[in-house]
């Protein structure tokens, strides 16, 4: 008998119908000779709703707070599958993070998983139950409830399939796997049938939601057997998997994008040898990711340091800009907001040169200004206009030849 650790996201349980749905596939599994456990996200739109609530009360709710109110969004998910399951005689119990034995660093909103007790599923997996436990959370060592960041139920599964060593991994999402680029933006993605863990993990962080970045890189270091797939068909979804397939010997297998991003410049730092290190360190010690970095000698003493961020991100990060302005020494610090990141992820472009030279003539053909890039063995990024990012990707999509003949199916929440 194998044991698999199968993730339903928002869509898939975004009505009382779905739901039932995904438990009529569960016991399917279960009929197959299969162990399940089930992570579950929290109903369609549900944290979105939550989040807005919040907002209405206060701009900057407490991060605290925020995981208390945000994680009883999975637990109505779980509540309602196990009725749904045993309503049609399939024996289950439903577990929080904590429940499950999910124990988190004492960080709010984007926790990292620590360590897993899977003791509290094994014992309902030898009774014969199917698990159903809440995505997304956990709990700190000093008992306050934690969650893991937006898309963090990817990563409960995999660390689960990985604590508990499943034979398999599937994320059921609403389209049928890894496309070249997001279906919703371009009708003629086509559908790959393997991607790398490694490109699957550039994809994944470049913006493409189909999988949560560090589940992904969970999936890479653990060597779980992980497929994306979808919940409204039965049609063979993409494996991730160590080494690429070169599918159609493809240089580029994917057009990522992020619509959430910010430029912060730090003008008139001083040219010191550790300025650059005591800027990123204190920007690290707050928890704010930095992605794209460039620096510009401005004069013989200063320079210029600009840096991406999340669009989430900016006043938190002026904030502790200013607040360290003496330490930093810097002249002052500005966002520019409203742009997107657009990147091209491909193994293939290791061994192909010329693939930065053909995104940029494209982007500039297609009239597309770019304010920042960034460039690894496997990717291309740039931040551009938000304004032109769906006409940037549709270009470069067209560019590499990644389009398909026929258009994507994709299934929205009601």
């Amino acid at each position: 008998m194998s044991l698999i650790v199968q993730k339903f996201g928002g869509t898939s349980v975004g009505t009382v119908e779905r739901i039932q749905a995904v438990a009529r596939r569960i016991v399917s599994a279960t009929q197959a000779g299969h162990s399940i456990v089930a992570v579950v996200s929290a109903m369609g739109k549900s944290t979105d709703v939550l989040v807005d609530m919040a907002k209405q009360i206060t701009d900057m709710p407490g991060p605290r707070e925020m995981d208390m109110l945000l994680t009883t969004g999975e637990q109505v998910s779980i509540a309602l599958l196990t009725m749904a399951l045993q309503a049609i005689g399939q024996d289950a119990v439903s577990m929080t993070g904590w429940q499950a034995g999910i124990t988190t660093e004492d960080v709010h909103m984007k926790a990292r998983i620590d360590h897993i007790d899977e003791s509290p599923i094994r014992q309902a997996l030898q009774e014969g139950k199917v698990v159903i436990v809440a995505g997304f959370q956990g709990v700190s060592p000093s008992g306050q409830i934690t969650t893991l960041g937006r898309g963090g139920s990817d990563t409960t599964a995999v660390a689960l399939a990985a604590a508990l060593q499943a034979d398999m991994c599937e994320i059921y999402t609403d389209v049928d796997g890894v496309y070249t680029a997001d279906p919703r933006l371009v009708p003629s993605a086509r559908k790959l049938t393997s991607v790398s863990h490694d490109e699957m993990l550039e994809l994944a962080t470049l913006g493409a939601g189909v999988l949560h970045p560090r589940a992904v890189e969970c999936a890479k270091q653990h060597r779980v057997h992980l497929t994306v797939r979808s919940s409204f068909n039965e049609e063979e979804g993409t494996i991730i998997k160590e080494e690429p397939d070169m599918e159609q010997g493809l240089v580029v297998s994917g057009i990522a994008h992020d619509k959430n991003v910010a430029k912060i410049t730090v003008a008139d730092l001083p040219t010191k040898v550790d300025a650059m290190a005591k800027l990123f360190a204190i920007l690290a010690k707050e928890h704010i990711n930095v992605d794209i970095i460039v620096q510009s000698a401005y004069e013989a003493n200063t320079m210029n340091v600009s840096f991406s961020v999340s669009g989430d991100e900016v006043k938190r990060t002026l904030d502790v800009l200013l607040a360290h302005r003496e330490t930093l020494q810097f002249g002052y610090a500005v966002a520019e907001e409203h742009l997107a990141k657009v990147s091209i992820v491909g193994a293939g472009m290791i061994t192909n040169p010329g693939v930065a030279a053909q995104m940029f003539n494209c982007l500039a053909d297609t009239g597309v200004e770019m304010k920042m890039v960034s460039t690894s063995e496997i990717k291309v990024s740039c931040v551009i206009p938000m304004a032109q990012m769906e006409e940037a990707v549709r270009s470069l999509h067209a560019s590499f030849e990644l389009d398909a003949k026929e258009a994507a199916v994709v299934h929205g929440v009601c």
